[in-house]
């Protein structure tokens, strides 16, 4: 068998596809395009869900492409295994109601043996149990034995999430070798061991499921086939794990040449060097695709996968930054499939340097934090640092244990090392259950899927803005924390809270949170899982800790300002639909102190007077006082009664019904004025498109109309001044100035074009004879091309017949050029329109036209000396 590269086998399978009239489609980026419940992209069928689901039409029913994924589910074990690894290339090809198992299973069989020449020996498929069509192609038609087949059950080969479409699957297994067995005799397919590998996966979507235990066939049946390059580069180059196949040993080599280190020479290094060169070609593709490092969602994992690595290197024995010079080597190993790579390469190592240093920066506050610790073993005469206080130096600031323990070694303390594994297990153990809560290919983790499920929170700002409540949980910006401390960013979890968390389109409260000797500045509320609200912002001064008695304090101004603007979105719903029609729905909103955004189906712009006639209606509802009614109701009750649904929420059998008089009535979980008059005024400030049939009106209300009002009696002022003259004859005085420069400019005009046939004397000395053709070609000063057009008319008298070319300018990088040729000249081949085409390139332009005449424009008024000195030339060439 041949040995072939990565970059080699990624291009080998697409073109095999491409031959089988597979439209083969350049990878997605990393992040998910429309579609909320991925955070990343982890599965090569990921991003074509839009064509699974029937919601967009294929550009060719059979796809193939070369996806690259992220999934960081098992990062634990990243390093510490031949299999894990957080990035990796999926190779697959789909079908889209075309072809269905004869073909997938027999191309993945030609591409394995025929293309890249596996030995049909060491083959050895597997069907669901209950597949015996399957089970029949690979023996009848593929010629596979009966006794090589392998029938597995449903949680092994039946691809399944919840309800929606579903089906069988069909596995092909390589045999490795027993140098890559576990060595038992009865060793064979399924074993845990290295020997057989799964290679190719084709996923039979012929059901629709209801989720529980019933299926119905899928009228169009689907392909979705999937084979990991990585996995396939292993067995084809034949080494011991994906950390030796050719693109990663580059990687790997680098990093030991950086650390001046050998690979498998030590086990603990040889983690390192491997979760390096996994996490680098993770960090360098979200960098190429516009993910940046950040405390929350995707940016999140890209921070905790840089860091882990950068915390690596330190492990290694390096001490200076190097993931930016490491990314430099990923690009030049992947550039060939991902030209993307090199085009970004130098914003690349740019991000990857900065969030380099702000490591550093994390890990010297380790420093200050774990001589801290060291003063209190010295203060209580104790010589062992707890696993609690080692595990919070490791997780909150990403300071590597054996650092720890070998500081604290050489100034005669030790740690407990059981006790850091406890804590480090704990870790795991919460990790693994906010897992098993996500979707299929669910979204990547965030410090708050680590609380505890069991804890909850409940809100209680309706009616107070001031609470009394107990802290049951707090976190940093990435781990969960038993304290917070001045200085500190962070989350605080508590029982009750009256601050609201964003939710929707309206954004969270901010306020305070106070103890008697602690401060914490709230700078957004969210809304976390599991009916969780959370606090985030920074403690001003002194500590907060878990079961700490906090009174809570919202920001009565701001909340004041939201509700306002969030009442008057309910206004403005009902009046949109009043003059525009029924059609209008809402699709998407925000609403804070300063004013509010409303998105709204509607296929045309709205005209003046509709904007008019909204604004009078919601201003004539506020200036009706109407009250503001909330109530809690059965949903279904509520929808007969006409309430309208908000964007962005989510309900439950138990609805709040917002009525404003009887004139609105919303389903809404967002806090709103008492009465509409509190509102005060409304005011439309624009409206746009923003998507084919997705209108946007921007507005204003209370302090913000009457500040807006303010901001233009200051610029009408200030106008008014500047035109010498009364605000109240602003608009007369404007008119009397136009019409001044309208008679000035058209003086002006006259005079430039006097001046410049003054300034030509008598043009017959600059004609020129071109093979019996008359040729004038002249630079005429500061005309525009108006005054130059009105000349050439006057210069046409003259000449007679011939070939005039003129040529201005009014500044630097404004020039003007008119050429025009008489009936003579053109029976002879002269044409305005391609003399001037040739010319305009001398002044850094562009331009043409008709026969008898054409004008051109330019930005270099150097070159119009070579545009006269050319032009005899140019008209030469034409000429018959």
């Amino acid at each position: 068998m041949q040995t072939y590269g990565v970059n080699d086998l990624r291009k080998m399978f697409l073109d095999f596809f491409e031959s089988k009239d597979h439209l083969v489609l350049k990878s997605f980026p990393l992040i998910p395009q429309n579609d909320n419940s991925l955070l990343l992209i982890n599965a090569g069928m990921a991003p074509l869900k839009p064509y699974f689901t029937g919601q967009e039409e294929p550009p060719r029913k059979r796809i193939a492409t070369c996806q690259k994924c992220i999934r960081t589910g098992d990062i634990e074990n990243v390093g510490k295994t031949s299999r894990h690894a957080t990035f990796f290339e999926m190779l697959g090809n789909f079908s889209f109601g075309d072809y269905f198992k004869r073909e997938a299973i027999a191309w993945s069989w030609e591409f394995l043996t025929q293309v890249i020449g596996l030995d049909k020996n060491r083959l050895y498929p597997s069907v669901y149990e209950k597949d015996d069509e399957a089970f029949e192609i690979w023996n009848k038609e593929i010629g596979i034995a009966k006794d090589r087949i392998y029938r597995m059950g449903k949680e092994d080969n039946f691809w399944e999430i919840g309800s929606g479409p579903c089906g069988p699957c069909s596995e092909i297994y390589y045999d490795r070798g027993e140098k890559y067995g576990c060595g038992k005799p009865d060793c064979e397919v399924g074993c845990e061991c290295d020997r057989f590998i799964e290679v190719w996966n084709n996923v039979f979507t012929q059901f629709n499921g209801d989720g529980k235990g019933n299926y119905t066939e899928l009228e169009n049946k689907n392909i979705d086939t999937g084979m990991g390059l990585e996995r396939l580069a292993v067995i084809v180059q034949d080494v011991g794990s994906i950390f030796d196949i050719d693109t990663f040993k580059a990687i790997r080599d680098k990093i030991c040449d950086i650390a001046g280190v050998t690979y498998l020479s030590d086990p603990n290094k040889d983690i390192s060097i491997r979760l390096i060169s996994d996490h680098i070609r993770a960090v360098t593709f979200m960098a190429s695709d516009g993910i940046i490092p950040s405390n929350e969602g995707r940016g999140y994992v890209f921070r905790r996968l840089l860091r882990r690595a950068a915390r690596h290197g330190r492990l290694l024995g390096i001490k200076d930054k190097f993931l930016a010079d490491l990314s430099i080597t990923v690009v030049n190993e992947f550039k060939a499939g991902y030209p993307e790579l090199e085009e970004k390469k130098d914003y690349i190592i740019k991000l990857l340097s900065i969030e380099e240093d702000k490591f550093n920066k994390t890990i010297d506050q380790g420093l200050s934090i774990l001589q801290e610790m060291q003063n209190n073993l010295e203060k209580k005469n104790l010589k062992i640092l707890p696993g609690e206080d080692v595990f919070k130096l490791y997780d909150t600031y990403g300071f590597p244990f054996d650092l720890t323990k070998e500081i604290l070694e050489e100034k005669g303390y030790q740690v407990d090392e059981e006790g850091f594994k406890k804590s480090m297990e704990i870790q795991r153990e919460t990790a693994r259950s906010a897992r098993t809560t996500t979707n299929y290919m669910g979204s990547e983790e965030t410090v708050y899927q680590h609380l505890d499920h069991n804890l909850t929170s409940k809100f209680v700002g309706y009616d107070s803005l001031v609470h009394e409540s107990k802290i049951i949980a707090l976190t940093t910006e990435t781990e969960l924390a038993s304290d917070l401390v001045a200085g500190q960013k962070g989350t605080i979890v508590v029982e009750e809270t009256p601050f609201y968390a964003v939710s929707g389109g309206q954004i969270g409260d901010t306020g305070v949170i106070v103890t008697d000797s602690a401060e914490f500045a709230v700078e957004d509320t969210i809304k976390l899982p599991g009916d969780k609200i959370g606090h985030v912002g920074r403690v001003i001064k002194g500590i907060f800790k878990i079961d700490d008695r906090v009174s809570l304090k919202v920001d009565e101004n701001l909340r004041a300002a939201t509700a306002k603007n969030h009442s008057a979105t309910h206004l403005l719903h009902k009046a949109l639909r009043m003059v525009l029609g029924s059609h209008v729905e809402q699709a998407g909103s925000y609403v804070s102190n300063d004013r509010l955004r409303f998105d709204f189906t509607h296929f045309s712009a709205m005209t003046d007077d509709e904007i008019t006639r909204v604004e009078n209606i919601v201003n004539q509802q506020i200036l009706m006082n109407l009250p503001v009614n909330t109530q809690l109701m059965n949903i279904d009750d509520a929808k007969k009664e006409g309430a309208m649904a908000l964007f962005g929420e989510k309900y439950s059998d138990k609805v709040r019904v917002v009525s404003m008089g009887d004139f609105s009535k919303e389903l809404c979980g967002g806090t709103h004025v008492a009465n509409t008059g509190h509102i005060t005024v409304f005011k439309i400030i624009s409206e746009t498109g923003i998507a084919a049939g997705v209108r946007r009106i921007e507005a204003l209300t209370g302090n913000g109309v009457i500040n807006h009002y303010k901001d233009l009696e200051t610029k009408l002022y200030e106008a008014a001044k500047v035109a010498k003259t009364e605000p109240s004859s602003l608009i007369h005085r404007i008119e009397s100035l136009l019409e001044e420069i309208k008679v000035l400019k058209s003086e002006n005009e006259k005079l430039k074009s006097k001046l410049a046939s003054n300034t030509l004397g008598d043009v017959m000395n600059e004609v020129q004879d071109v093979s019996g053709v008359k040729l004038l070609a002249v630079n005429v000063p500061e005309l525009d091309m108006n005054g130059l057009r009105n000349l050439g008319d006057k210069l046409k008298d003259k000449l007679g017949e011939g070939v005039i070319i003129l040529a201005s300018s009014t500044a630097p990088d404004k020039v003007s050029l008119v050429a025009m040729v008489s009936q003579e000249a053109i029976n002879r081949g002269a044409h305005a329109g391609n003399l001037i085409k040739e010319l305009a390139v001398l002044v850094g332009g562009g331009g043409g036209g008709r026969p008898n005449m054409a004008q051109a424009g330019g930005k270099n008024a150097a070159g119009i000396a070579d545009v006269i000195a050319k032009a005899k030339d140019v008209l030469s060439k034409q000429l018959k």
